[in-house]
């Protein structure tokens, strides 16, 4: 890694918990705690509709409905525009915005259908004309939810595409987290629903970029415990603390990554007051190696093992980690595009007082140039038992 960041110890104790050392450890675990924000916990759309009026220029007598029921990625959508007034038949056209990717508008039915495959807000203007000429506009949104992750056994698949994640910029000296994007000279941005380039048809697009060199964008999803987007809040505490074996699985397709000084996979865990940080990162500038963190000494850790990802392409990263009987952490290995390193590392946990849950990371380093690039995650699923 590069000077800004080799050594800061800052960093990784930000990191623990889904990178807040002050507002997520307030927010995730006490709920008494005032006057900080609150990060993304689930999905980021309410999954109700907006009423609208029509615009200006319309003509008298002609009504056309002003609202649409919500859909879900995945989802069959369908739905009837109803007009009132004029001389039928009508004839039905897109007059501005943008209809959910994977829907259409039937011209001379009204209906609006189809599979949305992006979830977010999505507004639009339909143009409804009638027999004798007479038109009318009408504004409208339809909001689409991501689609539910699919849990099949003791894993979490497609988390790509799932509700929950947050994002933050980080920069040198204290990587102190900052949002929104862009903040302290740091952008970043996280897009869902990518088609292309994609594996399933649903990836996420990550980019870094912004003014200040070796600064990060870190992007994190609670899966248990507290803000849990899967819905196992554990609010019992009587989960977490029976896993021990954990796996990362992922695919990742970079753009230009001869610019990124690392790119960061984690799997994080809290409880009993301990904080078990699985950190791995794939740091490209100045060696191409995998690091591993150690939680007591907060630095990381050169491996040995080598990492060179392939460019403008998909590649298949598998990690695997484990809590001992005895409580520490254990670095098992490490599989890049079907080659398997043996870590065989083990580590003490550190302090995390109040802490509780499992989260995963991913994060994004900036170069002495904070060259910005762009990563695209894809068929990401975390197993635990």
């Amino acid at each position: 890694m590069g000077p800004a960041r080799q050594e800061n110890p800052k960093k990784k104790i930000l990191l623990q918990g889904g990178a807040l050392i002050g507002a997520v450890l307030c927010l995730l675990l006490c709920n008494a705690c005032t006057g900080v924000s609150v990060p993304a916990s689930a999905s980021t759309t309410s999954g109700s509709t907006s009423t609208t009026t029509s615009t200006p220029n319309s003509t008298p007598g002609l009504t056309v409905s002003a609202t649409l029921p919500s859909a879900a990625v995945g989802s069959a959508y369908s739905a009837t525009l109803s007009v009132t007034g004029g001389t039928a038949p009508y004839a039905f056209a897109l007059a501005s915005g943008q209809l959910p990717t994977g829907v259409q508008l039937g011209a001379t039915s009204g209906t609006v259908s189809g599979t949305p495959s992006v979830p977010g807000n999505f507004g639009f203007a339909i143009s409804v004309s009638d027999a004798k000429g007479a038109s009318k506009q009408q504004s409208l949104q339809i909001t689409v939810a991501s689609a539910p992750v699919t849990t099949g056994g003791n894993s979490f698949s497609n988390l790509q595409q799932s509700s929950g994640w947050a994002d933050y910029g980080q920069g040198p000296p204290s990587f102190v987290d900052c949002s929104p994007s862009p903040c302290d000279g740091i952008s970043y941005s996280m897009e869902q629903g990518i088609k292309s380039p994609s594996m399933s048809g649903s990836a996420a697009q990550f980019n870094l970029g912004g003014t200040t060199v070796y600064s990060d964008a870190l992007f994190n999803n609670h899966l248990i415990g507290a803000f849990s987007s899967q819905g196992m809040p554990d609010p019992n505490q009587t989960l977490v603390p029976t896993y021990h074996n954990f796996t990362y699985d992922v695919y990742f397709y970079g753009t230009n990554l001869e610019v990124s000084q690392a790119v960061e996979f984690d799997i994080n865990k809290f409880f009993d007051n301990l904080g078990f940080i699985w950190g791995h990162e794939c740091r490209i500038a100045g060696g191409n190696e995998w690091d591993i963190w150690d939680n007591i000494n907060q630095h990381w850790v050169p491996t040995g093992i080598a990492c060179y990802p392939n460019e403008n392409s998909w590649n298949h990263l598998t990690i695997q980690v484990q809590r001992t009987s005895s409580n520490q952490l254990l670095y098992q290995s490490i599989t890049l595009n079907g080659v398997t390193s043996t870590v065989n590392q083990y580590y003490n946990p550190g302090a995390a007082v109040n802490w509780y849950g499992v989260t995963v990371n991913y994060q994004m380093d900036g170069n002495y140039q904070q060259a910005p690039y762009t990563v695209y995650l894809d068929d990401l699923t975390f197993s635990y038992e």
